[in-house]
């Protein structure tokens, strides 16, 4: 099978970086279990001498991942924290990166508790404000990381406007995906340098996987990425690389629900009386409703509603009875969480509630149900 040039994206989804097996045909790739490959002479093999540098089943998906996102290559790894910990391996002491203030908390961990041990340094602004990108630009600044849609608040960053100031400046634009999954947005079309997903999310899709992957627009830095691959070794294994793209291949179609339940659990909360707040893209109420519909397709599974306070959020959380209360998001279960107490744990009183992350905030990670049923499970648990 031969994907054409102008394949659209749900083929592209389907059958990039997909061969069947030459010696079985079969149509799935193969789980390549092997830590080593016999080499047919001194000097002379396959493609492939040892696992962690190279594994077929790692490769099929690293190829559709990138051609699912537009760029040049990918690097699958262990975790989304490991393939954001590779990303910053472009970084030397000295150096600074700009990073959207909502950041994962995992994010903001790494960067704040470990890396900044050596010498860099990371400074926190809201992107969705180009001007504070612009103003938080020091001489040393080598990478802007963007998060957006930002966990959990929502907030979205203009990536198109964003790479305009990374390309002026000469630094890397990263865009953290994962939130929103490439089915609905693609952010190297609009000039990012990088994207990282943690597959554990959207692109596996059954919460039965931790993974991650980065996306290059430029080879040189692919080169690099797969060298800290190889160097450092926190790889994909080949039953979770397996696992990933049996869920890219359903991506769309997983989205499109995704997609619908978000928008149904947002309206009914937003007419709620004992909800103050819904923060959801699709909602014209949101501030960045506008740049949404242009920079997305479709306004995502996640949502987030403010009760007014932690004793609500919690009964809420407790009460439900077909959502689950779980970290994590993307899979085709709804998943319910308290960003304050769960996922943002580490992030500090102060900053969270700088960012608008208040102690009365449940998080939603809306699955592929019948959202009526999901709704009548909110309703019973809001009364």
């Amino acid at each position: 099978m031969k994907l054409p040039p102008d394949a659209r994206f749900p083929t592209v989804c389907i059958h990039a970086g997909q061969t069947p097996d030459p010696g079985t045909g079969a149509i799935i790739t193969p789980i390549f279990q092997t830590s080593t490959y016999v080499q047919d002479e001194l000097g002379k093999h396959k493609g492939f001498e040892y696992a962690r540098t190279q594994n077929p089943t790692r490769a099929a998906l690293e190829a559709n991942v990138a051609a699912i996102e537009g760029g040049v290559a990918a690097c699958a790894f262990a975790s989304g924290m490991a393939a954001i910990d590779a990303i910053t391996t472009m970084l030397q002491a000295g150096d600074h990166a700009v990073v959207t203030d909502n950041t994962y908390g995992g994010t903001f961990r790494l960067f704040d508790k470990v890396l900044t041990r050596y010498q860099l340094e990371f400074s926190y602004v809201d992107t969705s404000q180009p001007e504070l990108v612009e103003a938080a630009i020091r001489p040393n600044t080598k990478m802007l990381f963007v998060e957006t849609p930002t966990n959990p608040v929502l907030r979205l960053t203009d990536i198109a406007r964003t790479a305009e100031i990374a390309r002026r400046h000469d630094v890397r634009l990263v865009v953290d995906n994962t939130f929103a999954s490439p089915a609905v947005q693609r952010p190297i079309p609009l000039g990012a340098d990088l994207v990282t997903h943690s597959t554990t999310k959207y692109l596996n899709g059954h919460s039965d996987s931790i993974g991650g992957v980065v996306i290059a627009a430029r080879e040189d830095d692919a080169a690099w990425l797969r060298f800290v691959q190889n160097a450092a070794g926190a790889i994909l294994s080949p039953f979770d690389s397996w696992l990933v793209l049996r869920g890219t291949k359903t991506l769309v179609v997983r989205m499109a629900q995704h997609n619908a339940n978000g928008m149904a659990l947002a309206q009914f909360l937003s007419e709620h009386p004992k909800v103050r707040q819904v923060i959801y893209p699709g909602l014209p109420s949101h501030p960045q409703h506008d740049l949404a519909k242009r920079q997305m397709r479709g306004f995502g599974g996640m949502l987030s509603f403010d009760v007014g306070t932690f004793e609500a959020a919690r009964s809420v959380c407790n009460r439900v009875k077909l959502m689950a209360l779980a970290e994590s998001l993307g899979g085709v279960e709804t998943l319910i969480s308290h960003p304050a107490s769960m996922t943002h744990a580490s992030v500090p009183p102060e900053r969270r509630a700088a960012i608008g992350l208040t102690d009365s905030l449940v998080r939603i990670s809306a699955g592929i149900e019948d959202p009526q049923d999901l709704i009548d499970d909110l309703a019973q648990a809001l009364a």
